[in-house]
């Protein structure tokens, strides 16, 4: 792999970088040295991940095995219920590969009617659940689980188990008889997952070249265990600590190959997940490219990072200093941003390891759904055309006047987090409002799906710097879907989960701003045009 990286000061990297050599940080991280980050438990527990690539022999080959016997059968749709690292490994890999896979990691009703009613009677459904009782992942299998009854075939012959040793899945995956199980390290976190069962498992049955991609690894693994400046994950973790430091803290990730396809999402999850806690962190902005808004106009608070080569080799122009361009092959990459942003955790001074809070959203999201309104009873402050203002800030009586009044509340520095409990398939239009909203309200500002992002960047939304607002979009479910025996369905959890976080942000002082949409299409031209009609670039509060 190749990594170059300007930053503005030399003599600060160098510094960072000979502390982080003084310490034998790459090569105790790969002798699974838990005290480098203080003894915590979740650090010791959450090391597996360091010599995957040297432990998949028999993986690989269980994987090639079971890939031939499911051809044999014709069942050709694989479909994944997974959420963060169980789903965006795999599905960086399926892209890259330029194979299908089809990822199910929502609670959108119409996607999980979509995703069933595809090519079912040729369908295999793996269920990926360290914990085994992900609520995302248990409904979807439910759900698969009676439309294969429907059809006459008996679905445990067309289930396939990922989790830990130990869980409720892998008990029910045994009772039922499901087609096969695959037991995961314990000790490897959801989002260092990529090499292991979790990540391997989707993407080789799904056709993709799962054994080079550990090749690849298994190669950059030695490099990436030295401890001096020949190891490009070591520079690049000076590089983020040194930056983070400065409280150049947003990291804008561009991908310029195809090859790299879906990669920035992956890294998105691992660096937002492991370092944003205890009021800290890096987050990652990810964009379509070099020339998208958040990069091309990119402040004093962001890192310019390139994904694939630069065009012509040349400087990205970032006002910070601080630019890096990373180019390799997607198995060293995934080992290389593993190592990194490790090492970049014991710079910033946090643990890695743990999501301190990522449970407080999803202990909302139970107690609305046992609540006898499950998360549906907040009264409306407002209506406007196909838009209903569920909860506004402060005293704003309009769409436009709640926008603005969202936008003042950011820091100059600050960022938006748009956040839409929304179809990703057959709404995908709705991303486009990230370089709208960037554009009109000044800052940096990220994307995600719900529930997906809760397993990617919703740690840090709640435990990162708190200079974050937050624009939060449910929709008018087009259909609904019930969850084969639970007393919800589908749209309910999904109002749920997204009442769930916003409560939370709310609690730990995070202004938000949530919209549902009455009618999808047109609420969103409506919310497009609002947003648009707001004078850009006015940094909001700093007149």
């Amino acid at each position: 792999m190749k990594l170059s990286l300007s930053v503005p000061v030399e003599e600060e990297f160098d510094a960072e970088a000979a502390r982080l050599i003084d310490a034998r940080l790459a090569s105790r991280l790969s002798e699974k040295d838990a005290e480098l980050f203080d003894g915590a438990a979740d650090a010791a527990d959450r090391m597996g991940w360091v010599d995957l690539p040297q432990q998949a022999a028999e993986l690989l080959d269980e994987i090639e095995s079971l890939r031939a016997r499911l051809q044999e059968q014709g069942l050709r749709t694989i479909s994944l219920a997974g959420m963060g690292g169980s789903s965006l490994a795999p599905e960086v890999m399926a892209q890259t590969a330029d194979v299908r896979l089809e990822i199910v990691d929502s609670t959108d009703p119409n996607q999980v009617a979509e995703a069933i009613g595809t090519d079912l009677e040729h369908t295999v459904l793996i269920i990926a659940s360290k914990s085994g009782t992900t609520v995302e992942t248990d409904s979807i299998r439910r759900s698969f689980a009676a439309a294969f009854e429907e059809i006459d075939i008996d679905p445990a012959s067309r289930m396939i188990a990922i989790t830990d040793p130990g869980t409720e899945l892998e008990t029910l995956a045994a009772d039922q008889g499901f087609l096969a199980t695959f037991l995961a390290d314990p000790t490897v976190g959801g989002r260092f997952s990529a090499l292991s069962a979790f990540g391997l498992v989707p993407a080789g049955l799904a056709g993709a070249d799962v054994r080079g991609i550990v090749a690849e690894a298994a190669e950059a693994a030695a490099d990436l265990s030295i401890d001096n400046l020949d190891n490009p994950a070591l520079r690049f973790g000076a590089w983020l600590s040194i930056a983070h430091a400065r409280t150049t803290e947003k990291l804008v990730l561009a991908e310029t190959s195809p090859q790299l396809d879906g990669l920035g999402a992956w890294v998105e999850q691992l660096v937002a997940e492991s370092l944003g806690k205890d009021g800290q962190g890096i987050l990652p902005v990810v964009v379509d490219s070099p020339a998208d808004i958040g990069f091309s106009d990119a402040r004093a608070d962001a890192l310019l990072c390139l994904l694939g080569p630069s065009a012509e080799d040349a400087e990205l122009g970032a006002p910070s200093g601080f630019e890096a361009t990373i180019t390799g092959e997607l198995g060293e990459l995934f080992l290389f941003w593993e190592f990194a942003t490790a090492i970049a955790g014991y710079g910033i001074g946090v643990n890695p390891f743990d999501q301190p809070d990522v449970e407080a959203a999803k202990a909302q999201a139970r107690h609305l759904l046992d609540g006898p309104d499950s998360g549906t009873s907040e009264q409306a402050r407002f209506r406007e055309g196909n838009i209903d203002v569920l909860e506004v800030v402060d005293e704003a009586t309009d769409l436009v006047g709640a926008l603005q009044e969202l936008f003042s509340q950011v820091d100059e520095y600050g960022y938006v987090g748009i956040q839409a409990y929304l179809d990703r398939i057959a709404d995908a239009e709705a991303e486009g409002l990230r370089p709208l909203v960037s554009t009109h309200a000044g800052v940096q500002t990220t994307f995600g799906f719900g529930p997906r992002y809760l397993h990617s960047t919703g740690q840090y939304h709640k435990g990162g710097h708190p200079n974050g607002v937050f624009l939060q979009i449910t929709g008018e479910a087009r259909t609904d879907l019930s969850v084969p025996g639970r007393d919800f369905g589908f749209a309910q959890l999904q109002r749920a989960q997204a009442a769930g976080d916003a409560a939370v942000l709310i609690e730990k002082g995070r202004p938000v701003l949530r919209l549902h949409l009455l009618d999808r299409a047109r609420g969103l031209e409506q919310l497009r045009e609002a947003v648009g009609s707001i004078s850009p670039h006015h940094h909001y509060g700093h007149d």
